[in-house]
């Protein structure tokens, strides 16, 4: 007796082996062959890669170039980063030069560190919430201090801080909610930056199935503290407007716009909400948080800014104006964002094939910006660009940098950080409060050794001695 479609079944489970099979060799080694090829013809370089795994290997091996190294002397250590914390594109810079492709498993990133070639290419009541918070901080740390325990770890004091500040002024979030949210961010953060590690592999998640698990059990729940405030704030929004940016948000929204009819959906209120919650509170803390190191290696500038706080602010409310005043602390704050770059890339991709000279760039390339590199190099800034010397801002915005592309502290073009005002404004206004109440040394176990997690950041926190003025 024939069994009815025996033949086809047969040959269809046959074939299944074979189209995957076919499907597997395509994504993994001809396609990224072919693209490899074109960028070549395109006139790019770059490190030859391995597939499916690219540049991945070699970018896991260990520096072998002079570096910062790991110290529990903290007497004298180095500025130059940048061979530490991307050991792998210092390597690659010194055989392919600062333009070069680069491929993570089977995606290509045309990576960048020449400004001419990037060039070519292409309030009160929030200063009132950040000085409620700053001083709950300082509190915090004459408590411990009179406790006999003055080494504090600023880096973890300070996130914390700007995390509750940045809950307050983005959606009026006070006490164990924001605390709480921001606690998940940082969780997601790490969770995110380790599923990262195997971007461009084929089956990347495949790799990192817990990781990627975890990070969207914690999406989830912030998704549901965030959503609980937009909903009991959209209740309230014709009673009352409060000034942060989900007040603005509803209250545009309330209004609606004659002309367009648009508004936000709730998820669109969510997302924005979340993203200026998740981007806006790290990078500020962490130039804090270098800023107090810097300041405690270089006792003179500590003693300018206090002066200078006391010339300008004195006793006056801290306000915009009187910020205005401290020209000094911009300076610092402009070169700490140099030496370490809060921000360490900037990330793009081609929506159109771009020409540079003699290269091609072809559309849907993702190019990777090294800030770190551009901040660090000395044709760009000369033999003293390892120095910490906030004075070469005195008169210059881009700090005697001989191409204004070299210096990207806050990005560039239309997405420059449209937080940056707020982010100025919250620097200085820590910074006086600190800076009045107390004087920062490095602690003798601090140990330099910055990394990168997403950010640019102390890998074992960043430990002063911190001691009450007079």
């Amino acid at each position: 007796m024939e069994i009815l479609g025996l033949p086809g079944t047969l040959a269809f489970f046959s074939f299944s082996p074979l189209l995957l099979l076919f499907r597997l060799t395509f994504s993994w080694w001809i396609s990224p062959i072919y693209t490899h090829l074109k960028l070549k013809r395109c006139g790019f370089g770059g490190p030859p890669p391995t597939f499916p795994l690219g540049n991945i290997q070699e970018m896991k091996k260990k520096n072998t170039v002079t570096s910062v190294t790991s110290s529990l002397l903290p007497s004298n250590p180095t500025h130059d980063i940048h061979s530490t914390v991307f050991p792998y594109f210092s390597r690659w810079q010194n055989s392919h030069g600062k333009v070069f492709i680069y491929w993570l498993g089977t995606e290509p990133f045309l990576y960048i560190a020449d400004p001419e070639f990037l060039k070519k290419m292409s309030t009160e009541a929030m200063a009132s919430m950040m000085s409620e918070s700053t001083n709950e901080m300082i509190e915090r740390w004459i408590a411990r201090i009179n406790s006999g325990n003055s080494e504090i770890d600023v880096e973890k004091e300070v996130v914390e801080t700007a995390g509750e500040i940045i809950a307050k002024t983005s959606f009026g979030m006070k006490g164990r909610n924001a605390k709480e949210v921001s606690e998940k961010l940082r969780a997601l953060q790490m969770s995110l930056f380790r599923t990262t590690r195997y971007v461009g592999v084929p089956f990347e998640k495949c790799f990192n199935v817990m990781k990627t698990l975890e990070a969207k059990k914690l999406g989830k729940e912030i998704d549901q503290l965030l959503l609980s405030v937009i909903t009991s704030r959209m209740k309230s929004i014709k009673r009352q407007t409060q000034e942060d940016l989900l007040g603005l948000l509803l209250q545009g929204n309330h209004q609606g716009d004659e002309k367009l009819g648009k508004t936000f959906t709730t998820r669109d209120l969510l997302d924005e909400c979340k993203t200026f919650f998740f981007a806006g509170h790290e990078t500020t803390a962490l130039a804090i948080s270098w800023t107090l190191l810097l300041l405690a290696m270089h006792e003179d500038w500590q003693n300018q800014l206090r002066d200078e706080i006391r010339e300008v602010v004195g006793d006056k409310e801290l306000d915009i104006n009187v910020l205005a005043g401290l020209k000094k602390m911009k300076w610092v704050m402009n070169e700490v964002l140099r030496l370490y770059p809060t921000a360490p890339n900037v990330q793009r991709q081609a929506r159109e094939d771009i020409q540079v000279d003699n290269l091609r760039i072809p559309n849907g390339t993702n190019m990777w910006i090294d800030v770190v590199a551009m901040h660090h190099d000395q044709a760009l800034w000369g033999k003293d660009v390892n120095e910490f010397r906030p004075e070469r801002f005195m008169n210059d915005v881009n700090g005697g940098c001989n191409h204004k592309m070299g210096y990207l502290p806050f990005g560039f073009g239309g997405r420059t950080c449209v937080g940056r005002n707020l982010s100025f404004m919250e620097y200085k206004i820590v910074l006086t409060l600190l800076l009045s109440r107390f004087s920062f040394k490095v602690s003798p176990g601090y140990n330099h050794s910055p990394s990168i997690m997403l950010s640019l950041r102390p890998t074992y926190g960043l430990h002063l001695l911190v001691q009450p003025l007079n």
